[in-house]
């Protein structure tokens, strides 16, 4: 008798903590900064992204600084970056000026996760300011020079 309670038991237990993960989201962004009415957080992989600029490809040195520029035209809500480098034993940091104001800079750690990449998700409510953004991606401790990748895409 006791062991057929103690099942019961466990059986409704067993049920709450499935339907609790079952409403549970499965992926959270993670706010990084709010500034200016904008809002960074780390990059939702399950979001389907619009307006693709095109990726670049450099090498960076210590100390270094290369940029890009990106204009964001009207309507737009949100941009994506993703600089990658793929080294963890080497530094990169990102940057991001908007028309209207500085984010950043932002370190690999940024985005949660130690892996040689920085990808965010920067997003202002009523619209992105239109105009050219400019990012910088800065050699913070580089060892050599190292390769990477960056791109943008808006939504």
């Amino acid at each position: 008798m006791l062991f057929r309670d103690t099942m019961k038991v466990h059986g409704i237990v067993f049920l709450i903590v499935i339907g609790a993960l079952l409403f549970a989201p499965a992926v959270s962004a993670k706010i990084v900064e709010t500034k200016d009415g904008y809002v960074v957080s780390t990059v939702d992989t399950s979001s389907r992204l619009q307006s693709v600029i095109p990726m670049s490809s450099a090498s960076i040195s210590q100390g270094q600084t290369d940029w890009y520029s990106t204009y964001i035209p009207t309507g737009k809500t949100a941009i994506s970056t993703n600089l990658y480098w793929g080294v963890t034993s080497n530094s990169l940091s990102l940057t991001i000026n908007a028309p209207d104001s500085q984010l950043g800079p932002y370190y690999d750690a940024a985005d949660g996760t130690m892996d040689g990449q920085i990808r965010l998700r920067i997003s202002k409510s009523g619209g992105l300011t239109v105009g050219t953004w400019k990012s910088y991606i800065h050699g913070y401790q580089v060892n050599g020079a190292q390769r990477y990748t960056y791109s943008v895409t808006a939504s």
